[in-house]
């Protein structure tokens, strides 16, 4: 989880990525920064992301975006 908060940390350092919880809904990050963010998660963790993950609920928090990978990796 770490590794995910310092990468979303270097995408927009005004956003409390631990708190937050309207990253999309709130339009906090772009559609440029969940290709990043998925980008990262293929490289990080060697994960690809399916289209059908690719909704708002899974990237409005960083415990979201956790959880996303967490399931990802044991399917």
């Amino acid at each position: 989880m770490q590794e995910l908060l310092e990468f979303l940390e270097g995408l927009n350092d005004s956003i409390d990525f631990e708190t937050a919880e309207d990253l999309v809904d709130g339009k906090r990050i772009s559609s440029l920064d969940i290709l990043s963010i998925i980008s990262f998660i293929d490289d990080e963790y060697d994960i690809a992301v399916p289209a059908v993950e690719i909704i708002p609920q899974n990237f409005n928090s960083a415990a979201a975006i956790w959880a996303m990978i967490e399931r990802l990796e044991e399917e």
